[in-house]
């Protein structure tokens, strides 16, 4: 067969599309309902009026809504009631349906639409006008993704963050966070000349109350001396578990008197504490290593003369405040 023959009749052949297009133009709006129902996002159309033409399976489940009792109804029925971060309803004041209406272009923004049974869901809202051949818009789309596990998910990154900067049984920032801090005030000293203080404190005979009365009274000690630490500070230093029995304190805006005194407040407070036990009171003291930071510290040369100071106050009987 010539080659113009064999060109003739591959011409003569329907392009693969049309049996499919045809499919669709036999379906019609059963196949479209079929289609979007098919989606994991909420889906709407609605027309100029802002009359609910259609409405997908998601976003019955996104809404609590079934499609019979919203479809044939307005959007300013306030039927979802969409709100901004600010509680601002939008129904009936900066619809976005009737923004994409009026201005031919699409939409994204994240909001709040109201639950049948009350309560606020995330989403994410897609909005688009629908246009007819001359170009002007006869109606909007709506779609509606669930912002609710991505919130939740993000939440519990924080929280995870959050958990590795705390000691999970003094709920006390930890060393890790400490570190930090230190680093910071520090920068600040080196750059801004603002003072501050490192106090490096112990549990006196914490060890022996440990190996004679078990874990769950030590930890009770630990537990004591945390909230009275943290009740004893001002809201801009910084107390941590450093690890053990041992915590301690950035003290900001303090030259080495005022230091000192913290560390005996902290000392004091502590030691009129106590632990109270059946048939007697457990007296707790802690050790007190002070030193404020000077020009030439760094983080190592500042914790390590707190730490000496440290072991002088146990030295000298514990239960006081050196100054390294």
């Amino acid at each position: 067969m010539a080659n113009h023959e064999r060109d003739s009749k591959q011409d003569e052949q329907p392009p693969r599309s049309e049996p499919v297009l045809a499919a669709i133009s036999d379906l019609g709006r059963s196949f479209y309902r079929e289609l979007l129902d098919c989606l994991d996002d909420g889906v709407y159309f609605v027309d100029r009026d802002r009359r609910l033409l259609s409405w997908n399976k998601a976003a019955e489940e996104l809404t609590g809504f079934a499609s019979s009792e919203v479809v044939g109804r307005c959007c300013p029925d306030n039927i979802l009631c969409h709100a901004d971060v600010n509680g601002r309803i939008l129904c009936t004041d900066g619809c976005p349906l009737e923004q994409v209406m009026a201005t031919g272009k699409s939409h994204q923004l994240d909001l709040f639409l109201h639950h049948k049974d009350g309560h606020r869901v995330p989403v994410r809202v897609k909005v688009a006008p629908i246009l007819d051949a001359q170009g002007h818009a006869v109606g909007a789309v709506e779609v509606l993704n669930d912002l609710t596990a991505r919130i939740e998910q993000a939440e519990r990154i924080k929280e995870l963050e959050r958990m590795a900067m705390v000691d999970e049984l003094t709920r006390l920032p930890n060393r890790r966070h400490f570190d930090d801090q230190l680093g910071r005030r520090l920068a600040e000293w080196q750059r801004h000349g603002r003072p501050f203080g490192v106090l490096m404190m112990d549990v006196d005979r914490f060890k022996q109350v440990n190996d004679e009365c078990g874990h769950l009274l030590a930890d009770a000690i630990l537990k004591l001396v945390a909230r009275t630490l943290h009740a004893n500070c001002r809201s801009f230093d910084i107390v941590a578990r450093w690890g053990g029995e041992e915590f301690a304190a950035i003290i900001s805006n303090v030259d080495a008197q005022q230091l000192v005194l913290v560390a005996e407040k902290f000392r004091a407070m502590v030691a009129a504490s106590g632990l109270r036990l059946p048939g007697h009171a457990l007296a707790i003291t802690i050790s007190v290593g002070a030193a404020d930071a000077q020009a030439d510290d760094t983080a190592q040369t500042l914790l390590k003369r707190a730490d000496q100071a440290l072991y002088e106050a146990k030295r000298q009987g514990r239960n006081r405040v050196c100054v390294g």
